[in-house]
């Protein structure tokens, strides 16, 4: 059986139920929960929180103030540490949110700590963000539901920009170049209707993933 491994919040949880219970090839290992055996995972989710503790950060931070209270350290070092796993096992990756700050972190990169105007009330659920894109992506929507404040700055070693905020650049979606499946997305999937073929494609990577490994 495929098993996928993450760290969702309870609050987050009815967000993925409807793009992976339907699936029941797959098993997820939720480590918010209990611990997580990442030697048999075929693929790593890794889902929206709190801001990157500090101490994991790559950059000075002028204002301390801006990085939200709350964050988790014990979370971001077991991302931390499954990230590197998967990386050198070449498993699928899907970064979500604060997810694909985490991942641009670990490759090396940097983070715009605070931004404006990608926190607004109606963008948390509701797919009012204009975008512009490469050609050659493979998943694109005209328009997203992004929520954040926090944002890419200098790119991770291997990643490349595939889309960006069309009001002001901020980038929105990164792959890994010559990696199989990684894909980072700074807007919330999980929490609409259009991003079904998403899920669907990175599913299939990771049961790829599982039977390749039997």
């Amino acid at each position: 059986m495929p098993n996928l491994a993450t760290w969702i919040r309870a609050c987050d949880e009815k967000y993925f139920a409807r793009f992976f219970t339907p699936d029941e090839e797959v098993r997820i290992w939720n480590a918010a929960r209990a611990e997580v055996p990442l030697e048999q995972m075929h693929g790593l989710l890794l889902t929206g929180g709190a801001d990157v503790a500090p101490q994991y950060l790559h950059q000075d931070i002028p204002n301390p103030a801006v990085i939200e209270k709350g964050n988790d350290p014990k979370r971001d070092a077991w991302e931390f540490a499954a990230v590197q796993h998967v990386l050198a096992h070449e498993l699928p990756i899907l970064a979500i949110c604060k997810g694909v700050q985490l991942l641009n972190v670990a490759l090396g990169g940097t983070l715009h700590l605070d931004i404006a105007g990608h926190n607004l009330p109606e963008q948390k659920n509701n797919d009012v963000q204009p975008l512009r894109w490469d050609r050659g992506a493979r998943h694109q929507y005209a328009k997203v539901n992004s929520s954040h404040h926090q944002a890419i700055d200098r790119l991770g070693d291997g990643l490349v920009i595939e889309a960006w905020c069309a009001d002001d650049d901020v980038v929105e979606q990164v792959k890994l170049r010559e990696y199989g499946f990684a894909v980072g997305v700074q807007y919330h999937p999980e929490r609409g209707h259009i991003y079904r073929a998403l899920f669907d494609d990175f599913v299939q990577e990771v049961t790829c993933c599982a039977t390749r490994r039997s």
